[in-house]
C-alpha cells in the first residue's frame, strides 16, 4: 500500500515505531550525501530523490509531468527498499556496490533489479549507502539514463 502522506516528515511520522529510525537514517544519509542538483520529494507513495525538471526538462519518460525518478526510499510490509536507479542502469555500479556489500555486511545481500531490501533494520549497511549516494551526479544519471532509457523503461 502506498503511502499518502504529502511529505517525508509525514511519511516518517506515519511509520510504524520499528522503522522510524532507519527510515529517518537513511533519508539523512541521502540528504547529506547525493551531489547538489537532486531534490527529495514524495514520490509514488515513498520518499523520493528526483533529478527535477530545472536540470531535466523532460521529465521521466514514462510520464514527462514527473521529474526523473533516481533514488526511493520505502517502508514495506516486510522490509526496507532502497530502489536505485543508476544500480539498474550501470553495471560498474552494481559491481561496485555488490563487491562492497560482503565488506559492510555479514547478511547476503537481498537485491532485485534496482532494489535494495533490508529485513532487519540492524543490519543495514549505513556507511555503504552513504558511499554509494555521493557516486553518481544528476548530470552523470542523466547520461545514463538517456542512453539505457528504453531498458529503464521496462523495469
Amino acid at each position: 500500500m502506498q503511502s499518502k502522506a504529502a511529505s517525508a516528515e509525514q511519511y516518517i511520522k506515519e511509520l510504524p515505531e520499528d522503522r522510524k529510525q532507519a527510515i529517518s537514517n537513511l533519508r539523512d544519509i541521502f540528504l547529506k550525501n547525493l551531489p547538489q542538483g537532486f531534490q527529495e520529494q514524495m514520490s509514488y507513495g515513498m520518499l523520493g530523490y528526483v533529478v527535477p525538471h530545472s536540470l531535466y526538462p523532460d521529465g521521466y519518460h514514462c510520464d514527462p509531468k514527473l521529474p526523473l525518478p533516481f533514488i526511493n526510499l520505502a517502508s514495506q510490509k516486510k522490509n526496507i527498499a532502497i530502489y536505485h536507479s543508476g544500480i539498474y542502469a550501470d553495471p560498474t555500479l552494481l559491481d561496485w556496490f555488490t563487491t562492497e556489500y560482503s565488506k559492510h555486511s555479514s547478511c547476503k545481500l537481498d537485491m532485485g533489479k534496482s532494489c535494495i531490501r533490508f529485513k532487519k533494520m540492524d543490519d543495514i549497511p549505513y556507511e555503504l549507502i552513504r558511499e554509494l549516494a555521493a557516486k553518481m551526479t544528476p548530470q552523470e544519471w542523466i547520461t545514463i539514463y538517456e542512453k539505457n532509457k528504453k531498458k529503464i523503461g521496462k523495469s
